[in-house]
């Protein structure tokens, strides 16, 4: 498995690249740190700044922070390497999301990983536009890292579409080594009555798969019922997909509902978008 995960000079960046070897330990896989620099000709155009620089000096200045960000992400790769996780800094330049996801795109990386600060009052506060971007618009799982913890329990928004069952495969071998209680949560909208089947379902897949999960119905809106599941217990991990029973056809951007969860929790969340349907 190859992860890229995104890292600047915020600390939650760096906390991101630890939760992710933290999360892959002793798992077959690489993790790339990529840092995308600003490019000079905009900096000078659009920064506060620029008027204050030679563009010798501009340069020395956008070179020194890479070189910096470059310098502590090989410090936590060393927490990686503990690990026998491989793990490699890089740089680009241009525009943060767009690198991230042209990166992820020709390096066939597998997940994309991305820091966020961990506490707010305010609904949305928690997702930039560089993470809002890249959920809509990449073809690969995304974690959003906050609050570095250990794995021992995890929560699987689940409603059995293809999509959640591709997420079971996906998160289950990560998981295989730490064995953190797992639950399936299902929320029954629109007065259906098909929990049951549907827990029968997604626990049949985590059990081929090593696992024994948990199961937990609630009744009620998706967003508010997994955030009162959220808040119940002390998760270290939400997993849900990116789409909903009803998948766009043509524009695949992930849906509301799970975008809503992502900005609205202060616990690490995985969004699973399976590149087979792409």
């Amino acid at each position: 498995m190859k992860v890229l995960v995104a890292v600047d000079k915020s600390p939650e960046s760096h906390m991101a690249l630890a939760y992710s070897c933290h999360l892959l330990e002793h798992f077959n896989a690489e993790v790339h740190a990529l840092y995308v620099k600003p490019d000079e000709v905009e900096v000078a155009a659009d920064s506060f700044y620029a008027p204050f620089f030679s563009k010798d000096g501009l340069k020395e200045w956008i070179n020194s922070d890479a070189l910096q960000v470059q310098q502590d992400a090989l410090g936590t790769c060393e927490y990686c390497l503990a690990g026998k996780v491989p793990c490699q800094p890089m740089v680009a330049t241009g525009d943060p999301a767009e690198e991230i996801l042209e990166a992820a795109g020709k390096g066939d990386y597998d997940m994309i990983v991305l820091g966020s600060h961990g506490h707010s009052a305010l609904r949305g506060f928690l997702l930039g536009t560089v993470h809002a971007k890249i959920l809509h618009h990449t073809k690969r799982p995304v974690l959003i890292a906050r609050d570095y913890r250990e794995i021992k329990r995890v929560l699987v928004a689940y409603r059995g579409t293809r999509c959640d069952q591709a997420a079971l495969g996906f998160v289950s071998p990560l998981l295989a080594r730490k064995k953190p209680k797992i639950t399936l949560l299902h929320i029954q909208e629109n007065g259906s009555n098909d929990a049951e089947a549907c827990l029968t379902q997604g626990g049949h897949t985590l059990a081929t798969l090593g696992h024994e999960p948990e199961f937990h119905a609630r009744k009620g809106d998706y967003v508010d019922e997994v955030l009162k599941e959220v808040k119940s217990l002390p998760y270290d991990l939400v997993v849900l997909g990116a789409y909903g029973p009803r998948k766009p056809k043509y524009l695949r951007v992930i849906s509301d509902e799970a975008l809503n969860v992502v900005r609205s929790t202060t616990r690490p969340v995985l969004v699973f978008r399976d590149r087979a349907e792409e």
